[in-house]
């Protein structure tokens, strides 16, 4: 299903805050017409209300191709039941919400509702996200097209075989930046200690971390190979990696807990 299918039936957007702005964003370079799109937000930010067409807080199309749900999670008890009437029908609910399982949804919507789960991160926000999604029994596989067309606005897209996978892929991908930005900081922080000025510290840690994940992408070799294309034998980058590898303390057992206490809270979140 293509821009054009939604365009003639409609896409709703439950909330329009970061992540769905950023969507919305990434939908109208990809020619979606503005007045196919309808928003329900309390507060509809100033970049909304500047793009004319859009219907803003206007009553919905009898029949969307899709709703995104793009709530806080707090909010959601309040906001789902407005759309309750378009259950158990055509309109495919796309939920890009943390913690909310699927059956959450179906217990507002009704059973009978095609619904996907996603879980994207915030360098969306940029059109480099990463987006892992997961269907209910009702969606179809054009569904499932449909939802992967409308994220791959902004970035890529990694179908999971089931749900039970999500709590591992928010704690990789859906938390990950916030791990990378932590990187950023200390490895900035480190290079200070070592007699860089800060500015020019923070400069070298972003451009070498940004760097690294595009050759990383880019690269045909798996990222252990890239890091032993870098490690000269007795160099710099040896001398440091003994330190980070260092198992009882270094990168792999540091990353295994914090990747495990994200998935945790993940899990106890959607109970």
């Amino acid at each position: 299903m293509d821009m054009s299918d939604i365009a003639a039936r409609g896409l709703v957007l439950l909330g329009c805050g970061k992540m769905g702005s950023a969507m919305l964003q990434g939908w109208l370079k990809d020619r979606l017409p503005p007045n196919s799109v309808w928003i329900l937000d309390p507060y509809p930010s100033d970049w909304l209300k500047s793009l004319p067409g859009l219907h803003i807080n206007e009553p919905l199309p009898e029949a969307p191709a899709i709703v995104l749900v793009a709530v806080k999670p707090q909010m959601m008890e309040e906001a789902l039941p407005v759309l309750r009437s378009l259950g158990n029908g055509a309109t495919l609910f796309l939920s890009v919400a943390a913690g909310t399982p699927i059956a959450a949804y179906e217990a507002v919507l009704g059973s009978k509702t095609p619904i996907i789960r996603a879980m994207p991160n915030t360098p969306a926000a940029v059109g480099r996200g990463i987006t892992a999604i997961v269907a209910n029994g009702q969606a179809t596989a054009r569904h499932m097209d449909m939802a992967e067309n409308l994220l791959a606005a902004v970035g890529q897209v990694v179908r999971l075989d089931h749900e039970g996978q999500m709590d591992a892929a928010t704690a990789v991908s859906g938390s990950g930046p916030a791990y990378v930005f932590h990187l950023i900081e200390t490895l900035a922080a480190a290079g200070e200690a070592e007699g860089l000025p800060p500015e020019m510290a923070m400069k070298l840690a972003k451009a070498t971390v940004a760097g690294a994940g595009a050759l990383a992408e880019a690269a045909e070799e798996d990222p252990a190979q890239l890091r032993v294309n870098v490690t000269s034998p007795g160099g710099t980058t040896a001398a440091a990696l003994a330190v980070l590898m260092e198992e009882s303390s270094g990168f792999p057992k540091l990353l295994r807990h914090a990747v495990r206490a994200a998935a945790d809270r993940s899990r106890e979140l959607g109970k």
